[in-house]
């Protein structure tokens, strides 16, 4: 019998070329087969590792750039993400400014992520208030209103009052200790002067109680202001602020969540709400 004259024969599998154009048979969507039954029904000799792994990336690249829904909408997703909240950022600490007209290429570059995941992160910053879409002009960053924000303390202090009291009741072992943590952050922000650190722990800050209270409802409402005051607040908090007393608040209303203690967490937001109106209400008079 004539010894193998191939790479692919000596292997006992098929050629890479004819395994590639069958690939996409077994990632069809509709397809009952999935990677392991399709990698099992290809002999790969156990001296053929280097062919082996050529199929599976062929495999990859497939599912990444053809087929596979599932793949592709989970990475666009993860890239969405980091998107919005690295424009999220820009926005609410004025690197782009109130006013300023956004272009996807020119984010895309900035940021180097793809146009998809930018425009779908600039979708959800639309609908948080914090970019405007106007027809035939374009996309703006919104502007920053003294009595809009007044009337979204209004909201924020009933609702967060009530997410601070379901927080402090339904918090898991792990959360709590994540806004522990979250509370030293903020006051070793305040300590070293670091705004960048203390907007980041706030919305952490945020993120956690708005989780831990498990109220989907509640935690919708919350994702459409927060970035909204957090901006406002970093606009003005160098003239009327005080960050020590900022980090104090927030870090009270952390750790009395963390405690289980939902009076006690109902007051600090009730506090907290106190002294934003009060800073809100500064920045008029500039006192």
């Amino acid at each position: 019998m004539a010894a193998p004259t191939s790479r692919s024969e000596r292997c006992g599998s098929p050629s890479i070329v004819a395994f590639t154009s069958t690939t996409q048979s077994y990632l069809d969507p509709h397809s009952s087969q999935t990677l392991a039954s399709a990698l099992a029904r290809e002999r790969v000799h156990e001296n053929g590792f280097a062919t082996g792994r050529a199929l599976l990336f062929v495999i990859y690249l497939e599912v990444v750039m053809k087929g596979a829904p599932v793949v592709r909408k989970t990475i666009i997703s993860s890239l969405t993400d980091q998107a919005y909240e690295r424009l999220e950022e820009l926005i609410v600490t004025l690197e782009l400014a109130p006013g300023s007209l956004l272009s996807e290429p020119d984010l895309s570059a900035r940021l180097q992520i793809g146009r998809t995941p930018i425009r779908e992160a600039l979708q959800r910053l639309a609908r948080e208030k914090l970019i405007v879409i106007l027809p035939r002009r374009g996309m703006f960053v919104s502007d920053i209103n003294v009595q809009n924000q007044l009337k979204l303390l209004e909201l924020r202090r009933e609702i967060e009052r009530l997410l601070a009291r379901l927080a402090a009741r339904r918090a898991s072992p792990q959360q709590r200790r994540a806004l522990d943590r979250v509370a030293t952050a903020m006051e070793d922000a305040a300590a070293s002067n670091d705004d960048r650190a203390f907007m980041r722990a706030d919305l952490k800050l945020n993120e956690l109680i708005t989780t831990s209270a498990q109220n989907v409802f509640a935690t919708q409402s919350m994702s459409l202001w927060h970035g909204l005051s957090r901006r406002f607040w970093y606009q003005h908090y160098r003239t009327v602020a005080d960050l020590p007393l900022a980090a104090e608040l927030h870090a009270k209303l952390a750790r009395a969540v963390s405690g289980r203690d939902e009076e006690t967490a109902a007051a600090a937001c009730d506090r907290l709400l106190n002294y934003l109106e009060e800073f809100t209400r500064a920045t008029v008079s500039g006192t």
